[in-house]
């Protein structure tokens, strides 16, 4: 008798196992929709995207300038997605888990940086 996986998801294959991704997907932007920062940075993101197109000069800049701003929201929800596991771990105080938290907090600092300063720089070139 074959033995069932642990996690059902492992066992599916082709598009059923397509299919049940792209709602855990939708799951997972649904929960990052609960935190205030990704709240945030996506409301900001729906004006952000389409001023990139009319910002940029050709496909390259539009893309960057659209991809800086979806940097932000990926890294906001990996950094949540972060801070949701040490927490599952136990509310206590912990070096390792302050530093993890930490880290994460800085990849969103980092990824807001590169995005102000992409926007600045093309805001700077259009408006010149």
């Amino acid at each position: 008798m074959p033995k069932e996986a642990p996690n059902a998801q492992k066992g599916r294959t082709g598009l059923q196992r397509v299919w049940h991704a792209f709602g855990y997907s939708l799951a997972g932007l649904r929960a990052g929709w609960q935190e205030t920062a990704f709240r945030q940075e996506a409301t900001a993101s729906l004006a952000m995207i389409p001023l990139a197109f009319w910002l940029g000069r050709n496909w390259v800049e539009v893309v960057l300038l659209a991809g800086v701003v979806l940097i932000v929201l990926i890294v906001e929800l990996l950094n949540t997605g972060v801070e949701s596991a040490i927490d599952r771990i136990g509310p206590e105080w912990h070096d390792l888990s302050k530093r993890a938290k930490d880290m994460g907090s800085a990849a969103v600092l980092l990824s807001l940086l590169l995005c102000a300063g992409t926007w600045v720089a093309a805001l700077w070139s259009r408006l010149s």
